[in-house]
Order: structure tokens, then sequence, then C-alpha cells
């Protein structure tokens, strides 16, 4: 028999709806599963069951005077979506992954916040992160380090590594995550699940901690694409003071209805395989799943051609001066520098060093770099409409084995090796997806990524539902499901 978890987010709202699930019995399920199996996941740093269960009750009561009158409710009414520590709730303990900010407890909430307030869903908590989500790891000393469930050796990723244990060990049905250098699409990758980091300003950034630099913004994480485009719709919208905005959508449509059909030509997508950092070697595994969906993309009808793009660590060295800066512009309080850990000291370090005109120099290699993506690869009706490339360069890394304390600078540049496709779609602030459409022999999820023109969201996810559709992942399971 199906157990509630077994349910996909959408299915479980439209029980919601129909009235043959209460959001308070969908909660106590999931706090249930947090009491239990938290311990050995490390998804959650704050859990807030008073909260959750006040939320739940107040959807339930919506959902009753909905049914009673005949009116409609939001795609994911009532449905539980834990917020990743790195975003503000009102009143509860943020801390950034950090022991500097333990008592934390801000008085306004963030807009992702304010959005999913507004979709109805239910808050479990707040999700673990690494110190200001600059690793690829998740771990800090405020809680356990977060795990992928396919196998509790080995990391869940960063820096949204907390969100994706929780959804891939079923603890919420789909989560808040957030990416500045690849944070939604690297524990996607590693924990077998599908996420998005959307467009540049599709989703705010506001309203105190504004990422000027343009690389960071929050997404979905979730089990199908579908789930994850519903969420991507309630976070999506411009807020009062965001410096960027994406295109929105046709009158009248939906990121959840592309996700409801195939593309409506075929696409013509490029494989790009060759890692774009000096010296970055591509595992077999990351190779093979990129391979293989692209022999699946042809066997769908798309053309897929393969190309490189030149190794050149211009890039790597714009990033770097950026990442730096605005590690070192995160407020933290003169007295509490000493807690941080050494990696996030070792890169405000370096921040200090960057002059005006290197980080100046550095924003405008940012740009220089979209137009090029956008003249030479994706121009449309002339160029690809997509970018094949495999998600990370290794498969999911034991825990501990990345972090570094005695040498930051060799840790950073590890994580460059780990992470070097990622990056570029930060940096031109175009849309970029995870696919989890590949396991190793010894079972370890391996995705494939998939990017696009900017604001073309709505293109990577009718694709990627055409492939989830052929080769579907969302019934696979770690043994602790």
């Amino acid at each position: 028999m199906a157990e509630l978890h077994d349910l996909t987010a959408l299915e479980q709202a439209d029980a919601i709806r129909e009235g043959t699930l209460s959001p308070v019995e969908l909660t106590e399920h999931y706090l249930s599963r947090i009491d239990r199996l938290d311990p050995s996941l490390g998804a959650f740093i704050t859990v807030t069951p008073e909260i959750a269960r006040k939320q739940a009750a107040d959807a339930e009561s919506v959902a009753v005077a909905a049914r009673r009158d005949g009116h409609g409710l939001a795609p994911l009414h009532g449905i539980p979506a834990p917020v990743k520590d790195l975003s503000m709730v009102a009143g509860v303990r943020c801390t950034f992954g950090s022991e500097a900010f333990r008592n934390h407890v801000p008085e306004v909430d963030d807009h992702v916040v304010t959005k999913l307030r507004a979709a109805g869903t239910v808050m479990l908590g707040k999700t673990n992160t690494p110190e200001f989500g600059l690793p690829c790891y998740t771990e800090n000393r405020l809680a356990p380090p977060a795990r992928t469930p396919w196998d509790l050796d080995r990391s869940a990723g960063g820096s949204s590594g907390g969100a994706a244990a929780a959804v891939a060990g079923g603890l919420a049905p789909l989560a808040h995550g957030s990416d500045g250098a690849g944070s939604i699409r690297i524990p996607s990758s590693v924990c077998g699940l599908y996420g998005i980091k959307p467009s540049r300003g599709r989703v705010s950034s506001g309203p105190t901690l504004h990422d000027i630099s343009g690389l960071s913004g929050s997404g979905p994480i979730a089990r199908t694409v579908a789930d994850a485009a519903a969420l991507l719709d309630a976070l999506s919208g411009p807020m009062p003071g965001d410096p960027y905005g994406a295109p929105g959508l046709p009158p009248g449509e939906t990121f959840l209805g592309h996700a409801r059909r195939h593309p409506e030509a075929r696409l013509r997508i490029v494989s790009l395989l060759d890692p774009p950092v000096p010296g970055v070697e591509l595992h077999p595994d990351c190779r093979a799943a990129a391979d293989g969906t692209a022999a699946l993309l042809r066997e769908l009808g798309h053309q897929v051609d393969e190309a490189e793009l030149p190794v050149d660590d211009t890039v790597r060295q714009a990033f770097s001066a950026v990442w730096d800066v605005m590690t070192l512009a995160r407020p933290v309080p003169a007295d509490a520098e000493e807690h941080l850990m050494p990696l996030t000291r070792h890169l405000r370090e370096r921040g200090g060093r960057v002059s005006a005109k290197a980080f100046a120099d550095a924003l405008y290699a940012f740009r220089m770099l979209g137009q090029m993506v956008e003249d030479l690869l994706l121009t449309a009706g002339t160029g690809y409409d997509v970018i094949l490339t495999p998600t990370l360069a290794q498969p999911p890394a034991p825990v501990g084995s990345q972090r570094n304390d005695a040498d930051p600078e060799a840790e950073f540049a590890a994580i460059t090796a780990f992470t070097p496709f990622t990056p570029l779609y930060n940096a031109t602030g175009q849309p970029a997806v995870s696919l989890p459409l590949h396991w190793t022999e010894s079972g370890l999820p391996v995705g494939v990524m998939l990017g696009g023109r900017y604001g073309a969201e709505a293109t990577l996810l009718s694709l990627s539902a055409e492939l989830e559709e052929a080769r579907p992942w969302s019934g696979r399971h770690p043994a602790m499901w």
C-alpha cells in the first residue's frame, strides 16, 4: 500500500483539493519522518513543528471553505515545503549555516517566503546548508552533514544539500533551494532529483540580501518535473526593489502547463562534454550519463550535435574574483570572524585583495560570456535551442572528502574541479536544470544538465518532461524510503 510520501506533491495537492487528504495529516506524516530519519540524513538545521501545524490547520480551513463555496485552490495549497537556511523567515532562526549566526532571528520574510506563504504551503523547517552556501558539500558546525539517502557515507552536495536530502529521503515532497554556482543542480545530481536554476531575476532575492552580482537565485528541488514547475510558478514574479526581471510567460500560461506537454517542435541541442576548466578530468560515469542522454534525445527525434568550448581559465578567474568579493560582503560582526570556517575566512581574505577594477572587469567578463553563449550557441532561429552537459565531473563524493580545513586554497580548487560545468549559467544568468537520468553500477545517481536561452525555462521544462516520460525516475527510491 502506498504511503503519503509516495505521492508526488501535485498528487497530494489533488487529494487535499478533493477532501480525501488533510494538510494536517500530511504535515504530521512528514514531521514524523523527520523525527525518525533526519538524525541520519542531516537535512534540517531547524525544524519548526509548531509553525508547520499552525499553517497546516489554516490550510485545512481554507480548503474546507473552498470546497464548500466552490472556489479554487493554489496548485500547491497545503503542501509542505521547507526553506533553505540562507533565506529568512520572520521570527525563525536563520543561521546561514554559520556558527557566527547561531542565534540570529530575523524580523522580516525574504520574498521567497512571502511567495510560499501566498501559495498556501506549509513550512516544516529550515534546511541544512554550508556556511553562507559557499562549498559544494553541506557540512558546518551547527548540524550533522547532509547525506544523500542513496549512500549515507556520501555527501548530499551543496549548498542546497539539506533541501535535496529532505526530498530524496521522503522528509518533504519538494523544497526551496538557492543556486549561486550550482547549489540547486549539484545536490539534485547526487540525490537523484530534478532541480531548476531559473533565469536571473525570475525569482526575487530581496528584500534584505540582494545578490548584486546576479550570480545567485532561488529555485525548486523536486522528484518530478511537474512538481518542480509548480513550485517555480509559486516562487516566480517581480517583487518591489528587484534589480533584475526575467521575461514573463504569455498571459494564461504557467510553467506547470509547459511541464505537462512535450516540445512543440524538434529541438537543436549541442552536447559539450569537455570540462571548460583547464586540467579537469571527466569521470566515465558522468560522461556515460551525458552520452546516454544524447542518445535518448536522438531517439525522441531531436537533433544533437557535439562541440567543444575553448578551455580558458579567464572565466574561472573572473568567477573567483566575484565569489570572493561577495563572500566578503556578508555582514559578519567583527567579533564573530573567529567563528567562521577556514574556507570562509580564506575567501574573505582573498576578497579583500580584489581591486575595484578587477571586480568590475570580472562582472564585465560575465556579461561578455553571456553574450558569447547567446550569439554562438543559442541564437534564436539559427543556433541551438539547448546545451547538454554533465551536471558534475564526478559522482557523489564521500562525506568529509571535499573539506580541507588545513588548506582552503586546495579545497577551493577541488570544488572547482568537481563542479566545472554549473557556474557558467550563474555567470550568464541563463536557466539550467539537472535531471536524474543515470545511475552507476553501485546505485549512485548521476545527473545531466540542460541549459537554455535567457528566460526560456518553458523549453527546458517541456524537454525535461519528455525525457522523464521516456525514462521515468520518480518511482526509484533509496533503501531508507
